[in-house]
């Protein structure tokens, strides 16, 4: 994929998988909603406390896959870099309306008990992997 292709798919909205590195075993791998903007970060919500938290903030990186599962035409975007923790500074609501609808997102966010203990993780794409098999097959 172009530079232009990679970043509007992974714009698009995909569930993303996301893997973090573990000193004590196998890296933790796990889908995830998160947000991108071409040209910007990768950003996720998480709870502080929760495994993924945890190993975030002893990792400070983590890689993401996002995919299509369409025969014959799959394509995916990975990326890979640094990883800053901070407070949550974005829209729950915002986040849960790009997956679940407007309406849906509303509820998910109020009733999420997650939601007051979680964090904002932002990832700058070092690394990128890319295949389109809609350019192999037409």
């Amino acid at each position: 994929m172009s530079e232009h292709e990679r970043q509007k798919f992974l714009a698009d909205v995909h569930v993303g998988v996301i893997s973090i590195e573990r000193v004590d075993g196998p890296p933790l791998t796990v889908p995830i909603w998160y947000g991108y903007e071409p040209g910007g970060l990768v950003w996720i919500i998480t709870g502080a406390e929760s495994v993924k938290g945890r190993l975030l903030q002893a990792a400070q990186r983590f890689s993401l896959c996002a995919q299509t599962e369409e025969p014959p035409f799959y394509k995916y975007v990975s990326v890979e870099g640094p990883a800053t923790i901070e407070p949550r500074t974005v829209n729950d609501v915002a986040l849960a309306s790009r997956y679940l609808g407007a309406e849906l997102g509303e509820w998910y966010a109020q009733e999420n008990p997650q939601t007051a203990a979680s964090v904002t993780l932002r990832l700058r794409p070092e690394h990128w992997r890319t295949y389109d098999f809609a350019k192999l097959f037409g």
